[in-house]
């Protein structure tokens, strides 16, 4: 189901059933396959503060998809459930017009989720997403803890 999230259809449908917070934000799913995803979120009404940037609870919830949809690819075909124990996040310029968040780290939580199949023990793995204007000017960084343990 993830590789559809590119679809405007099925990312509404997802968004609306699962995490509606996002298809309020107009969140996009821009790239997504095993080793890296890149999701979008564009400076709206929808998501503004009064500092006429982007609310940082909105560039969350698009850092944590851009990470959530390789944890999901990761654990598609295993027994695993997937959880976000702890957060670590830098606001580093003012977030305004596009905003796309960029994550590499699709072959470490493979690996991690693979561990956790393989011994039975909970595994928890730290990812990065990045977030960069439309410059290319990196305005957040988020740290997100992934636990992930195979179900009983």
């Amino acid at each position: 189901m993830t590789s559809k999230l590119t679809s405007r259809f099925w990312r509404t449908l997802y968004y609306l059933r699962h995490i509606p917070s996002l298809w309020f934000w107009n969140v996009a799913v821009v790239k997504i396959d095993d080793h890296e995803s890149e999701v979008a979120i564009h400076h709206s009404w929808a998501n503004k503060n009064p500092f006429r940037s982007i609310y940082f609870s909105a560039l969350t919830g698009a850092a944590e998809l851009s990470t959530g949809l390789l944890a999901l690819m990761a654990c598609q075909h295993n027994n695993t459930s997937m959880l976000v124990t702890g957060l670590e996040a830098k606001f580093l310029k003012k977030a305004t017009g596009r905003i796309l968040f960029k994550c590499t780290e699709g072959d470490v939580l493979l690996e991690t989720v693979k561990k956790a199949g393989e011994t039975g023990q909970g595994q928890e793995v730290i990812v990065k997403s990045s977030g960069y204007n439309e410059e290319g000017i990196e305005v957040a960084r988020f740290l997100f803890t992934w636990s992930f343990k195979k179900r009983r």
